[in-house]
């Protein structure tokens, strides 16, 4: 827990409190339910938590803002970004149905009223959002075409709507067909040496009304 207040010191008391019960929860569920791997479990606030804050160093959602965790797994980016934006509004989906109850009861354990969570195909869902957040679950040609029809027109933040990408190795290859893409290197706000090849990615996408 420590390590997050290194890098967000300016919590609520509420906030540390949620931060602080997240390891007992998943540690609680995933003894139930396998969702995160043992030696993630012992490194969650580094591997998990502080990773997906990784997004909140480069964007900071505005209250009423829609964003959409696709492929949330066990709850990441959209929990501990969901705990940082109490005001932000955050959808959870996921196809997997053990997931999505492992992250139900996490929320529900943290008390959250600004998170909502679906078992589900991505591509389901007739919802857009401001912003698409998600954690490597795919190549980015098959993760934007999953998506591109989910983003809404009307811009609320400096960045351009569209996706806010966890990802990490060389994306040059991938990243080709996106050259309005912009990638900012987790190094320059961690210094930890698990982020040395992690990067946050975003893609802006123009609304197709």
């Amino acid at each position: 827990m420590e390590i997050i207040l290194k890098y967000f010191p300016n919590l609520t008391e509420i906030q540390i409190e949620q931060f602080s019960k997240l390891q007992e929860l998943y540690e609680d569920w995933n003894l139930k339910i396998n969702v995160v791997s043992r030696k993630d479990i012992d490194e969650l606030y580094l591997r998990h938590v502080l990773h997906s804050l990784g997004i909140a160093k480069v964007m900071q959602f505005k209250p009423g803002a829609n964003v959409m965790d696709v492929g949330t797994g066990g709850g990441f980016p959209g929990v501990p970004l969901a705990i940082l934006f109490p005001k932000t509004n955050f959808h959870l989906v996921d196809s997997i149905g053990k997931k999505i109850k492992v992250v139900d009861e996490v929320v529900e354990g943290l008390g959250l009223e600004n998170v909502k969570t679906t078992h589900g195909r991505v591509e389901e869902d007739k919802e857009t959002y401001d912003f698409i957040v998600s954690r490597a679950v795919a190549q980015m040609e098959t993760f934007h075409r999953w998506i591109k029809n989910k983003v809404q027109k009307k811009q609320n933040h400096e960045l351009k709507n569209g996706i806010l990408y966890l990802k990490g190795g060389d994306l040059t290859e991938e990243l080709t067909n996106f050259p309005s893409a912009t990638i900012y290197e987790l190094p320059a706000y961690y210094e930890e040496e698990f982020f040395q090849t992690k990067k946050v990615v975003h893609v802006p996408i123009k609304y197709k009304g």
